[in-house]
């Protein structure tokens, strides 16, 4: 288990929060009923509204700071999250409790990551952080297409009382999920991934964690200067698009939309360093609403690349072959067969 995957979740606690808030909004339309909510419909709608304006407001109005850890594969990590929102900014900071240390500063979609044994920055910029939330809020009636929803009614998680939520798929190319909200501040504390068959893939909770701390952001902006001796690491991402890159979709995997086309060197770029021609790597990020998945297309090469394969780690697996002078690594927290047909669905262009 590496850092990146509690990296994930943690910039995935205001997401599922928000997509927690849209499916209660939605509850009204599946039959569901809010625990000691009113009967009659517009009581319903109205206290549902409520429940939708809290909990996805939570991440954009709450300061948090606790220690998260993620269950997967038999494997467990553990990081120390500190979360700030100031204004129209937001300030995080992850410190791995396991295995090599390292530190990620960010401010909005500006991210550091130290490795200090290697006295190594990494300087990222994200986008991802502010375009999910969005998504999540202009989706609900996709994701209500896509998923069943079950409210299962109180809980507790890491001392706070909170609210259960279980995400059924309605189709095989995703996985179910059951999620804590605080009831107090609409907080996700934990979410779990479940496989077709109800056994659970993987698990990220809180163990303990204090909401509504005062902010300090210079603990982050500090993080965030450029530290003496390190050799700064900045990838050349260029924005692109699958089809000005030479490919076709000719096949979408149901309910999935492209978000993104990124194209970046192989090797990452050392501040300073002069532009190389070396080889690119293309990524398209595609998700349901919920969920990414990336497909990843580079030059075959016999030095680098051996025999097709798939592998798993918890609820994330990734799937790579060949497909004629071109590599395919296709990662996601989807079933294996929605992977095959991702990278099924895309083919070079006639020239």
């Amino acid at each position: 288990m590496t850092l990146p995957r509690i990296m994930r979740w943690a910039s995935m606690l205001a997401c599922l929060a928000s997509a927690f808030g849209s499916h209660i909004a939605l509850a009204q339309t599946t039959g569901l009923q809010l625990p000691g909510a009113p009967t009659d419909s517009a009581a319903v709608a109205k206290d549902a509204r409520a429940w939708l304006s809290r909990i996805q407001d939570a991440p954009s109005r709450r300061n948090f700071q606790g220690t998260f850890v993620v269950t997967a594969g038999g494997a467990v990590s553990s990081a120390r999250i500190t979360h700030y929102q100031v204004g129209a900014n937001q300030f995080e900071r992850i410190d791995s409790l396991d295995g090599q240390t390292r530190h990620v500063f960010r401010q909005n979609d500006v991210v550091h990551t130290l490795w200090p044994q290697n006295r190594v920055v990494l300087v990222e910029q994200r986008d991802r952080f502010n375009a999910f939330p969005a998504l999540m809020q202009a989706g609900d009636e996709r994701i209500a297409e896509l998923y069943e929803l079950k409210i299962e009614g109180p809980d507790r998680v890491a001392g706070h009382e909170v609210n259960v939520l279980h995400m059924l798929p309605r189709d095989p190319h995703r996985f179910a999920y059951r999620l804590w909200a605080d009831k107090d501040s609409g907080l996700l504390l934990r979410a779990d991934v479940i496989g077709d068959k109800g056994e659970l893939l993987e698990s990220s909770a809180f163990s303990e964690v204090t909401i509504g701390v005062k902010p300090n952001v210079d603990s982050v902006i500090q993080g965030m200067k450029r530290p003496d001796g390190y050799r700064v690491v900045k990838p050349n991402l260029v924005q692109t698009q699958l089809e000005q890159e030479g490919w076709l979709q000719r096949q979408t995997v149901p309910g999935f939309r492209r978000l993104s086309c990124i194209k970046r060197p192989l090797n990452a770029v050392i501040e300073g360093g002069a532009p190389t021609a070396e080889p690119q790597v293309l990524q398209t990020i595609f998700t349901d609403g919920l969920t990414y998945v990336s497909v990843f297309i580079e030059p075959y090469s016999v030095h680098r690349h051996t025999r097709p394969m798939l592998t798993s780690l918890g609820a994330t697996h990734t799937l790579m072959l060949r497909q004629g002078d071109w590599w395919f690594t296709v990662v996601g927290d989807v079933p294996p067969r929605a992977l095959k047909a991702f990278a099924k669905g895309i083919e070079r262009a006639a020239r």
